[in-house]
């Protein structure tokens, strides 16, 4: 599967860059690097359907210009290493690459996505890691849907669980999470392609979910069948605008809203029975 990388040239840089990453995310882009004149912005080719409806571009206020350019699957790494740079979520977790030196930190994660996504340079990728780092999670079982690089399984392994199940219906980041797990030593890691239908009787005490809106609202319902009780779901990969949404499906089962971080215009949250 091919991307395509979108280099967002902005003036005036700010708001109008959070603008933008928040409408091309409504349109399937999965993940953004800002720079230091604007945005770069990455979308498999096969759901790119235009920027048609992204309104700022048509905002006379504001100058954009853009150019594209294919991004095949063995050019991705150089790609990556050329513009990722480490993520440090508060003074306990780094994620970074394996060609980054490493940091005094509790938690180092090395990760190398390849052609998925999931760093903690997104917004909800950072508050899903800052969620886990005030969570105890010792002993406890822990399922990651939508696990990406498993930069979220990872965590939760390095900080106890006792067993973590990685979930991803994406070939490319079913076969890079397994590599992301080898690569930082875990071995109580299980990663399955597949979606919220195979997780068969399996019951767990924490459920990560860093998806979209849309796919959330549908899956909330499977969640909570293998949700124990207590139990805790974190959730993200959604704006603020649609928490209502959210936090009003939870509570058709019982799951109360604990805490929520912003960042931006994305939310994480925290729902709790």
């Amino acid at each position: 599967m091919n991307y395509l990388e979108f280099h967002f040239e902005v003036h005036p840089l700010q708001p109008a860059s959070e603008i933008l990453i928040a409408e091309l995310g409504e349109l399937g882009f999965e993940s953004f690097l800002e720079t230091e004149t604007g945005v770069l912005a990455y979308i498999p080719e096969r759901d790119f359907k235009g920027l048609d409806q992204v309104n700022i571009l048509q905002n006379p206020d504001i100058q954009i210009s853009w150019s594209s350019r294919v991004i095949a699957q063995q050019n991705w790494n150089a790609t990556w290493e050329k513009n990722f740079h480490p993520i440090k979520v508060g003074n306990l977790c780094l994620v970074r690459a394996p060609f980054h030196q490493a940091e005094p930190v509790d938690f180092d994660i090395i990760i190398e996505p390849k052609m998925s996504f999931g760093t903690g340079h997104h917004e909800t990728t950072y508050m899903m890691l800052a969620l886990l780092l005030e969570d105890q999670l010792g002993d406890q079982s822990v399922l990651d849907m939508g696990c990406g690089t498993g930069v979220l399984a990872i965590l939760a392994e390095k900080k106890g669980a006792a067993t973590v199940m990685g979930v991803d219906i994406d070939l490319w980041s079913y076969e890079n999470a397994k590599e992301n797990v080898t690569r930082n030593h875990c071995n109580r890691i299980q990663i399955l392609q597949g979606d919220a239908d195979d997780l068969g009787e399996t019951a767990f005490d924490t459920i990560l979910a860093n998806i979209n809106r849309n796919i959330l609202l549908e899956d909330i319902p499977k969640y909570h069948s293998h949700l124990k009780q207590p139990g805790a779901l974190l959730l993200s990969g959604f704006y603020l605008k649609d928490l209502d949404a959210i936090s009003a499906k939870c509570r058709q089962y019982d799951l109360k809203l604990e805490k929520k971080k912003q960042k931006n215009d994305w939310v994480a949250a925290k729902y709790v029975h």
